[in-house]
């Protein structure tokens, strides 16, 4: 948005400079004076609908967010602050938290599959495709071979394990 009014605002410096230069000149050449008068309006006016548009943008976006003055009012005075997400913001943290459980219960399947790995004995946790492994296994071996089954599943970033090595007695 940021972008939009600073382009918007350097057009009109570049329309009214160039209005200015081609004002000086007009004078050299009539028909090309009209012309420029023409499409200097014609500037104007795209210029006042782009503020428009810009304008019930932002209105809209107000709305949206709930961020008229009587709702901020009312929000200080309820929690003292005002808070708000951005709709993408709230998506994408849906969507890594299933991510995320996905990735759990892949591990965590691929674990069950493996007769010397314990889906009981190894605790598997996720946040965003970071994987935390735990718990106790029986042979060194056997931490290298969760830890690549872990590092397989889709939406994984990485893995860190704190597995120790307790052999079976």
């Amino acid at each position: 948005m940021r972008t939009f009014f600073t382009a918007l605002i350097l057009g009109i410096i570049l329309g009214a400079f160039g209005f200015w230069y081609l004002q000086k000149k007009a004078g050299e050449h009539p028909a090309a004076e009209e012309r420029y008068q023409q499409a200097a309006a014609e500037a104007g006016s795209n210029a006042a609908a782009a503020a428009k548009s810009a304008s019930d943008a932002l209105r809209a976006k107000l709305d949206t967010l709930d961020l008229h003055a009587d709702e901020i009012r009312g929000e200080m005075q309820r929690t003292g602050e005002i808070v708000r997400r951005k709709a993408h913001d709230i998506g994408a943290q849906a969507v890594t938290a299933a991510s995320d459980a996905r990735a759990v219960a892949e591990i965590k399947g691929k674990f069950a599959m493996d007769p010397s790995l314990s889906v009981w004995k190894i605790s598997v946790s996720c946040h965003q495709g970071h994987i935390t492994l735990s718990g106790t296994v029986s042979s060194p071996d056997d931490v290298g071979k969760a830890v690549a089954l872990a590092l397989d599943a889709d939406g994984v970033r990485d893995v860190t394990s704190t597995i120790q090595v307790k052999p079976n007695t």
